[in-house]
Parts: C-alpha cells; structure tokens; sequence
C-alpha cells in the first residue's frame, strides 16, 4: 500500500488528539490499533480506506469530532505545539514503516482508562495490552 504526506498527517495529528500526554511507546500502540484497521481486510466502508480514511471515519477516533475540543489543532485553527507533533510524527513514521513491532498483538481498538466506564464493545473482545492510559483489543464482536 502507498502512503502519502496526507496520510502521515492525519496519522500523526490523530496520535497528538488521542495520545499526545503518553510516550512514544504509547503512541506507537495507538498507531498500531490505527495500522490494524488500514490492513484488516474489511471493505473500505467498515474501517475506511489508508491511514487517513481510517482516522477519519466518522465516530471512530473521537479527537476528530467536531465537539472536541482537540478538533480546533487537528484542522488547523489552532496550531499543536512543535515538539509534540514531532513525537507524533516519529511514531507515526516508525508504525507506517513497519519498523516499530505491534505491542498490541493485533489490537484494532482501544479506549482511554480515563473514561468514566468501559465502552460496551470490550464485552466479549479480548484485551491484549495495557499501556499509559489506554487499554488495547482485538476480536471485538
């Protein structure tokens, strides 16, 4: 699959909306969940097509949402600060290259442990890892 300068933007940007506070170890992970979709095999309609299709599917990554608040830096209205769009540029270079290993085993979602309570779809997926502040599944039903 090519990628191109749009797709390791909006990767990068979605890593600073949904990580930005873990290391780059964290985003990794999160990125990897983001791969995982871009390479599971479900039609574009499910996950979306690339990287940014995937991170851009509607209700999908919620730092993307028009409600947010991290949507202002993510469109552009306000700007991220340098060095933390850097570590996400890192990350998000590694995991599009492939030369940063899944630590998730597989995982195609995750959810922030500062959520009030566990989103109903980790009923019956299996967690593979947790690390910073999200949890990590796969095989969610």
């Amino acid at each position: 699959m090519t990628t191109t300068d749009k797709d390791r933007d909006i990767l990068a940007r979605t890593l600073w909306g949904e990580a930005r506070g873990e290391s780059v170890a964290g985003q990794i992970a999160v990125a990897w969940a983001i791969r995982n979709r871009v390479f599971d095999g479900k039609t574009k309609s499910w996950w979306g097509e690339g990287y940014a299709g995937v991170c851009l599917k509607p209700w999908q990554f919620s730092c993307w949402n028009k409600n947010d608040p991290n949507y202002a830096y993510l469109s552009g209205a306000k700007p991220i600060p340098a060095a933390q769009y850097a570590q996400a540029l890192k990350a998000a270079d590694q995991v599009m290259a492939g030369t940063a290993p899944d630590p998730t085993g597989g995982a195609t979602h995750y959810y922030a442990t500062t959520m009030p309570k566990p989103p109903t779809w980790t009923k019956g997926a299996k967690q593979t890892l947790k690390l910073g502040q999200h949890i990590f599944f796969k095989d969610v039903p």
